[in-house]
């Protein structure tokens, strides 16, 4: 190799590094890691219905997990999602829906018929916020404790021990963030914070600006 190619080779190399450093100070542009697949499934909602992962596509949705016996206030994970869909307004979606999914943990008792009048007593408005479970075992710890890394646990006593958790998952059905302390306020503005950084990337990440986004990935240039 003559030293006009090595040069070459150099300069390149330079150049990248550069880049790398200039994408990581400066984070022109500012995205959420794409941590993995999220699992498909087929549940059952609280209207006995079909609810599966492929019902979800093109929406940004947000995963909870309890189970209707859970001891009030329950790491306050219902009112952290009332909040946040009374917040949505405050973000710029660009007309992208945002569904919310609590999954049972405990299907033995939460058939569809309990989950309907859980979510009546919630007042949930059923169109954006499902909840749903499945009574095969193996499926639900494989979606819940597998897909979404959320840990459960029937007690002795019939009670669980499970992590308050919300998964955010976004229109192509890629785990975006994950959010482990659901007593904590400020996971609220986190999570509407991350819809709005999501929605930027669903509207500006076309054409010549893909690259910047890719650049964005690859560069780590996260939103915190």
């Amino acid at each position: 190799m003559n030293k006009y190619i090595l040069n070459i080779v150099y300069g390149l190399g330079a150049l990248i590094v550069i880049s790398a450093l200039a994408f990581k100070i400066f984070q022109p542009i500012q995205v959420l890691p794409r941590m993995q697949l999220a699992p498909a499934f087929l549940l059952v909602d609280q209207d006995n219905r079909p609810l599966t992962s492929e019902d979800l596509r093109g929406q940004f949705v947000i995963y909870s997990f309890t189970y209707t016996n859970c001891p009030a206030p329950c790491y306050n994970i219902n009112d952290t999602v009332k909040e946040i869909q009374s917040r949505l307004g405050e973000v710029e979606l660009n007309n992208i829906p945002v569904t919310f999914v609590t999954l049972s943990i405990d299907p033995e008792r939460d058939t569809a018929e309990v989950l309907n009048a859980y979510a009546q007593t919630l007042g949930a408005d059923t169109t954006r916020w499902k909840f749903a479970t499945t009574t095969n075992q193996t499926l639900l710890k494989t979606v819940i404790g597998v897909g979404l890394e959320t840990y459960y646990e029937k007690k002795e006593d019939g009670s669980f021990a499970f992590d308050p958790a919300f998964v955010l998952v976004d229109g192509l059905g890629i785990v975006r963030a994950e959010y482990r302390y659901a007593t904590e306020v400020s996971n609220t503005d986190r999570i509407l914070r991350h819809l709005g950084v999501l929605a930027d990337e669903v509207k500006n990440s076309t054409g010549t600006n893909k690259l910047a986004y890719e650049a964005a990935h690859l560069f780590l240039c996260y939103a915190p």
